[in-house]
């Protein structure tokens, strides 16, 4: 439409004007979807640039985050590093090209809608104000009178119309010639955003193209082959996992039942390290326990526990010295107790199944003897449960199998923590110390010694020694009064107590019987040394279990190498004239020797009291007490004084 077209007729211009009007209204509302759009395409390469720094941030931050299993994370690392590069070069070209699309795309568009499209929208405006003035002074001089015209009032009425179709005329033209314009420049203003955003981009991919187009190829080919190589290896994983599966599908159901074995399982008793489940007791009040499923392992010399949900394990108890029994807890199968090796009652445990209950009781027996600081634990493992088997081998094959490949060395059982005696003992004098076939009594309740007159009519001691009163009247008498926590490993009737290797060669039965019958309960007790008798009481009850005059006690010994390993002889006379010797065995909380040394010094004291003089010589060679009774070494006495305070806690 040009200004020529006015003169073609009010109604063929008033027909254009409504056309060029819509038109116009139509490009507004089309332009301002288009800038919307414009603007969200800036500012989603905008953010591409923040995008893409929080990337390079992040690739560098896999190095730090110290994955628990880190298998390959080097090769890993290198490469993240180097896309980091990559990806802070591409960033700077992501920043030229938001600058671009913001100068040669958003910017015109704007500039058009701001400029173009509001100098229409005010031109419309100011012509229609225009049309309304000329409306009212057209208005006013229709109202002039005919028949009283007032010449000076219509001058001034067709003045005043005169200016206004002048200024109608003036503001319509600057209108249709915005309106005629307004269709060459909207050619230009959509074309213009686009083309800037066509070679924004065209400069951003000749660039990247320039970069990296020689320098990737190499690198992109090895990441992708360092990809495949890793899926292959998963693909492989899948494949063996997913037979895994169909393998354990197709297995009995017994291997899930707990105890399916239970009368033959398969145990191994050479383990130095165990990991699986087991339920803890916790006690929650005076009377109340709950029991809480947790997984354990061994590691080293600990016991560890690692809740459900936790990365690693915890320390729940120390297994060196310690010692490891089997328990009755409330009516529950397959528990077991572990002691500190101050008799102080550890951690009560429960096992699923026989096999579970056995395999943990021999690993941590194993542990408790420190075989995994050795250089080959496993070898040493085999090789105390090979010796446990020999140790049950009848005595005079075992002696004469030693006795032809080492005649003059001693062999020792490293299992039982003994030395079988060789030659000197020679194998007569085993078979003397002990009759073969003898059999081992793992019950404190009933003395050994009894086995002898069971059916034999004779009469039998009372099993839990003196009546009360007594023995308090014997403890205040005596001079000496030592206490001991010890665990009763076994008995058995001896022939000879006129060596302490009777007490060895008991000791070495003993264990080996244990070890073979799988018999690990251990009764507690407390082993009362005094000046006249040794007692053996009930931590719990306080009553006495048995009782052995200590003019009675002939021969007793500690372990050579095993030093909680303690035991003694015992030699009574029979109510038919007859005599009997009996061999006891325990495991110390203390030192054996330490015993070894009460006994000694109570027959000291038996002795002495037959001459004053020797024992007020006695008496000066050995401190007392505040009550006048012979007082051990100082550290010895706290040391018993706190196991005698800990073992009454102890679940025996």
């Amino acid at each position: 439409m040009t200004s020529a077209s006015f003169g073609s007729g009010p109604l063929r211009t008033r027909s254009l004007l409504s056309v060029f009007e819509e038109d116009a209204g139509t490009l507004t509302e089309y332009t301002n979807q288009l800038l919307q759009a414009m603007q969200r395409v800036y500012g989603a390469q905008n953010e591409m640039c923040l995008a893409t720094q929080q990337l390079s941030k992040q690739l560098l931050a896999y190095e730090k985050q110290h994955f628990a299993l880190g298998k390959g994370d080097e090769e890993v690392i290198s490469t993240l590093h180097y896309f980091s590069k990559v990806v802070d070069e591409l960033n700077i070209l992501h920043s030229e090209l938001a600058k671009q699309l913001a100068d040669t795309m958003v910017l015109p568009i704007i500039q058009f809608r701001e400029k173009d499209l509001t100098e229409v929208s005010t031109l419309k405006d100011l012509f229609g104000l225009a049309s309304n003035e000329h409306d009212v002074s057209m208005a006013k001089y229709s109202r002039l009178p005919k028949r009283k015209e007032n010449e000076k009032l219509k001058a001034e009425v067709a003045k005043e119309v005169a200016n206004a179709r002048r200024k109608q005329h003036l503001s319509s033209l600057q209108y249709y010639c915005a309106l005629n314009a307004l269709q060459y420049r909207k050619r230009v203003a959509m074309m213009e955003p686009m083309l800037g955003y066509t070679r924004g981009q065209i400069n951003f991919f000749k660039k990247g193209a320039e970069m990296f187009s020689k320098r990737m190829d190499r690198f992109l080919s090895s990441v992708s082959d360092m990809v495949q190589s890793i899926q292959g290896e998963l693909d492989a994983e899948t494949e063996k996992m997913r037979v895994s599966q169909q393998d354990l599908i197709a297995v009995n159901e017994s291997v899930y039942t707990p105890d399916s074995d239970v009368t033959s399982p398969a145990i191994n008793r050479n383990l130095i390290q165990k990991a699986g489940y087991l339920n803890l007791r916790n006690k929650t009040g005076l009377v109340t326990t709950t029991w809480e499923r947790l997984y354990f392992f061994t590691q080293g010399g600990n016991l560890m526990c690692q809740p459900r949900g936790a990365v690693a394990g915890g320390l729940i108890q120390d297994l060196d010295n310690c010692s490891v029994m089997a328990v009755d807890c409330e009516d529950r199968r397959y528990c077991f107790q572990i002691t500190t090796p101050t008799g102080k009652a550890g951690i009560t445990l429960q096992a699923e199944s026989k096999k579970e209950y056995e395999e943990w009781i021999s690993a941590i027996n194993n542990i408790s003897r420190q075989i995994y600081l050795t250089d080959n634990p496993e070898a040493a493992a085999i090789k105390l449960n090979q010796t446990a088997l020999q140790a049950v081998t009848p005595i005079t094959s075992f002696g004469k199998k030693h006795e032809v490949h080492h005649p003059s060395q001693n062999v020792k059982n490293t299992e039982n923590d003994k030395i079988i005696p060789s030659e000197s003992a020679g194998i007569q004098d085993s078979a003397q110390l002990i009759a073969p076939g003898t059999p081992i009594q793992f019950d404190i309740v009933l003395p050994a010694t009894e086995f002898l007159d069971q059916n034999r009519g004779g009469r039998r001691a009372n099993p839990f020694g003196e009546s009360e009163d007594s023995s308090k009247d014997e403890v205040e008498d005596s001079l000496l009064q030592q206490m001991f926590v010890v665990r009763f490993l076994g008995s058995m009737a001896v022939q000879s107590d006129n060596t302490s290797e009777v007490i060895y060669e008991a000791m070495r039965q003993v264990l080996a019987a244990r070890a073979i019958h799988n018999i690990f309960r251990m009764t507690e007790s407390h082993l009362m040394v005094t000046s006249k008798n040794l007692r053996l009481i009930d931590p719990q009850t306080q009553v006495t279990r048995t009782s052995f005059e200590l003019a009675t006690v002939t021969q007793f010994a500690a372990h050579r190498d095993n030093r909680r390993l303690v035991g003694f002889v015992v030699h009574l006379s029979e109510t038919l004239g007859e005599e009997s010797m009996s061999a006891y065995v325990f495991e110390s909380n203390t030192e054996g020797e330490k015993i070894c040394y009460a006994i000694s010094l109570g027959k000291e004291i038996i002795e002495a009291q037959k001459d004053p003089e020797a024992l007020a010589q006695l008496m000066k060679s050995v401190p007392l007490t505040n009550d006048g009774k012979f007082m051990l070494l100082n550290d010895q006495a706290e040391e018993d004084g706190t196991i005698h305070e800990e073992g009454e806690e102890s679940e025996a």
